[in-house]
């Protein structure tokens, strides 16, 4: 299994096979969302101190804050942008 690794700005990564969606935190349910992640402290900060432009919601129940619009983290994702795949390799165990 390979995991690729965006870069969502201020030198923060994020794990994309963990994604669900991406999406602006303009609606009022991903409001609610956030304050329900908030709440129980399910909720990532990865802005820096900068405006929110995109929610990430992963397949684990967190929420993800990027200061980059959905539009450039998705285009990163699909596009060559990404940090190198870690691959999952084996570990074979030679004291045994």
């Amino acid at each position: 299994m390979s995991v690729k690794l965006v870069h969502v700005g201020f030198g923060n990564i994020l794990a994309m096979n963990r994604v669900v969606a991406i999406s602006s935190p303009e609606s009022a349910p991903i409001k609610r969302l956030i304050q329900e992640a908030r709440a129980r402290n399910a909720l990532i900060d990865l802005t820096s101190g900068r405006r929110t432009k995109a929610v990430v919601v992963l397949d684990t129940g967190n929420l993800v804050l990027a200061a980059l619009a959905p539009e450039t983290i998705a285009s990163r994702a699909s596009a060559g942008q990404s940090i190198p795949e870690v691959r999952n390799t084996e570990v074979k165990d030679t004291y045994g």
